[in-house]
């Protein structure tokens, strides 16, 4: 395995973070305390991304992307950790590869282009709430009538769900194929009847923007309004899922975790007690200590798994082992951070409180660690470990 990063992309990754730094994380506080992000300050800060090349960079040069690999975009995303979820998805663009299956060059024009551009936002609508880790066990389904779909069903959870001008929904459409053949992604536009945003569902974190309820009742849809082919919606999925957990769940981790270990660093070198800083005192050193060799050890995961991925091979196995360090991992380092922060760390004066939050559900989202820790255990036992 090759772990160059070549001039370029230290480039791109240092101009990405500088931007993070000096441009986004300003917007933090404010997005925090109102739960939005005000409406004049995103829009010229999306603007500067934009016009930077920072937008939709995990797309393809020919839709409009930079083009970036798997490994090179976990770079990236390394960078974009450091700041809130809501203001990477407003700010650099949540566009899913999958888009790219899109043939019909109508539906590219009407969707694809205008997602990557940010003209138009996509929202994912696969959990519910009798499914989810198990997407397989989906119960929203659409049937055939003459030259249009009747969808049904019910959704949550979504991200975006509230104002995306449209939703992929995994829908079952041959439940006697199960998912590897009877599951297909059927596009939505918002304000088709029948379609409803029911609810916004308030979280624990991750504030700024919505996660909502989606109602389909007897929705009728195009018959050609289908990501891939009719069938073939699990496997498309399942095509995309392991390059959005290693960059939005395994790389995130490691810039959140990155952020809050340099603040255990300055505070640590700065803050003192019984007239000396605290951090010559063992046990903080052992908690820095303990967060700088998870964060590496992390790294290298996510990069050696990447890597595997852009050379054509199947790390399925290890894009769960990264889910679930990765998760788990930045969950620990923000409890240590706030333990050597004291009573600093427990209150909103610093981004710490909000991290400890938004950490807490990336051991959730995008498979449970005790689904991803059993899909680890059944591969080990049937094939050994293979590295």
């Amino acid at each position: 395995m090759d772990f160059t990063i070549s001039d370029e992309m230290k480039m791109i990754t240092e101009a990405v973070g500088k931007f993070v730094r000096e441009k986004v994380q300003p917007l933090e506080c404010e997005t925090e305390e109102n739960a939005e992000i005000p409406a004049d300050k995103l829009a010229a800060v999306r603007a500067e991304a934009q016009e930077l090349g920072f937008y939709a960079m995990n797309m393809s040069e020919e839709v409009g992307g930079a083009g970036l690999g798997v490994m090179d975009m976990c770079l990236v995303e390394e960078q974009l950790g450091q700041t809130s979820d809501a203001l990477i998805r407003r700010i650099f663009g949540q566009v899913y590869p999958m888009l790219e299956q899109f043939e019909d060059e109508a539906l590219r024009q009407k969707y694809l282009y205008p997602t990557v551009k940010g003209e138009k936002i996509c929202a994912m609508a696969i959990t519910e709430p009798g499914a989810g880790s198990d997407a397989a066990a989906i119960k929203t389904n659409a049937h055939l009538d003459g030259d249009e779909w009747v969808l049904n069903g019910t959704k949550h959870f979504i991200s975006d769900g509230d104002i995306a001008d449209y939703v992929i929904v995994m829908a079952v459409t041959d439940a006697e194929k199960g998912a590897r053949g009877g599951i297909s992604l059927l596009i939505v536009d918002k304000g088709t009847p029948g379609f409803q945003v029911t609810r916004n569902q308030p979280m624990m974190g991750h504030r700024g923007y919505g996660h909502a309820e989606l109602y389909f009742d007897n929705v009728r849809i195009p018959k050609g309004n289908v990501l891939g082919e009719v069938g073939n919606g699990f496997k498309v999925m399942m095509a995309n899922v392991g390059g959005i957990r290693l960059g939005h769940i395994g790389a995130r981790a490691v810039g959140m975790a990155s952020r809050v270990l340099e603040m255990m660093r300055e505070h640590a070198a700065t803050r003192k007690q019984f007239g000396q800083p605290i951090g010559d005192f063992q046990m903080v050193q052992q908690m820095i200590a303990d967060s700088a060799m998870e964060i590496f050890a992390t790294r290298m995961m996510v990069l050696n798994t990447a890597w595997e991925e852009d050379s054509g091979m199947d790390p399925r196995d290890k894009v769960s082992m990264v889910k679930v360090q990765a998760s788990e991992m930045l969950g620990r380092v923000a409890d240590r951070g706030i333990q050597v922060f004291g009573g600093y760390g427990f209150t909103k004066e610093l981004p710490l409180e909000r991290i400890y939050r938004d950490a807490r559900v990336t051991r959730i989202y995008d498979g449970t660690s005790e689904v991803h820790r059993m899909l680890i255990a059944r591969s080990v036992i049937k094939r050994g470990l293979t590295l």
